[in-house]
């Protein structure tokens, strides 16, 4: 069965809505770079898995990871701690909760954090309490070998997979690596920008604006992405996750269309270059984030879509 195609855009033949802000990304003259067999999508409903860590204050942690990005997601025990010695590069933190209250330390600076954010915190030691609990999602790339053997899917990538171009960091910010907090009820949505992207020198996230109710089927957005994954994160509501892993001229490598169902908090990593969309489902708060490391450059390229743009230069 043929695709729609509304467009070519970095990531091959994708059929976006003529209203959906990617419509406009910057079209590519080159062929889709798979090099190997599509990895499976996988995929990972914390409520129903037992935490890889639990402190003696009782915060729990959820270590999974992809090639490049790592994703530690704590439920946090009102005043614990999260900390990290010899962080090697930037990370980030997500406060997704309206109410959070956390203080962030890190090479020297102390930042009271109140409300939605994403904190860039730079190398080094750093911590971050949780004065009152909650949710923390750490967003670190893969080069911290102290983590390696936390992530419970770390076996996955025993072997590199071909298809994803070896992560490389981006330039360093001009003002140097520092504490950066980026309030995200102060962003204010606008119908040409696509969503609230922020990037550091690892890391990309867009933090999508919360959606009420069920997504029109009729307005879905497959696509696929030529030599990066993609990690979506789930903080609230059901989603049902679509892939459809291309053919190779191995018969062993094909797998049947994937519709898997999730529900939050949970992680769907996406290989290159399976062709995927998320439909937020039921009627309920639903709220997103999508990861990548290191940053799109097909994102980032578009005027005005990335929100702290002169805080990490492109490279």
């Amino acid at each position: 069965m043929c695709e729609p195609t509304a467009t070519r855009a970095k990531g091959g033949p994708v059929p976006y809505d003529q209203n959906d802000p990617r419509s406009l990304l910057a079209s590519s003259t080159t062929a889709t770079r798979s090099v190997g067999a599509c990895l499976p999508a996988q995929y990972f409903e914390f409520s129903r898995l037992e935490p890889d860590e639990t402190t003696a204050a009782g915060t729990r942690t959820w270590y999974v990871r992809s090639q490049s990005v790592g994703v530690a997601l704590s439920e946090v025990a009102p005043g614990d701690a999260l900390r990290r010695e010899g962080q090697p590069d930037e990370y980030m933190v997500l406060l997704p909760a309206p109410d959070a209250k956390a203080t962030v330390t890190a090479a020297g600076d102390r930042h009271e954090v109140s409300g939605r954010a994403v904190v860039v915190v730079p190398p080094g030691d750093s911590e971050v309490v949780a004065h009152d609990g909650g949710t923390v999602v750490r967003l670190f790339s893969t080069e911290a070998a102290d983590l390696a053997e936390r992530y419970r899917n770390r076996d996955v990538y025993a072997e590199p997979d071909p298809n994803v171009t070896p992560f490389v960091p981006w330039p360093e910010p001009p003002g140097g690596e520092r504490v950066r907090v980026y309030p995200l009820d102060e962003i204010e949505a606008d119908p040409a920008r696509f969503g609230r992207l922020l990037r550091c020198r690892t890391l990309m996230v867009n933090f999508f604006y919360p959606e009420l109710g069920a997504r029109d089927p009729s307005r879905l957005s497959p696509h696929h992405h030529d030599d990066f994954e993609q990690i979506s994160l789930q903080l609230e509501g059901d989603y049902v996750h679509h892939i459809r892993t291309p053919w190779t001229v191995n018969m062993a490598d094909w797998r049947d269309d994937d519709h898997q169902l999730c529900t939050s908090p949970a992680v769907a990593i996406i290989p290159p270059p399976a062709v995927h969309t998320s439909q937020y489902v039921n009627d309920t708060r639903h709220q997103l984030v999508d990861v990548f490391g290191p940053p799109r450059r097909d994102f980032s390229e578009r005027p005005g879509w990335v929100l702290n743009h002169d805080d990490y230069p492109m490279p």
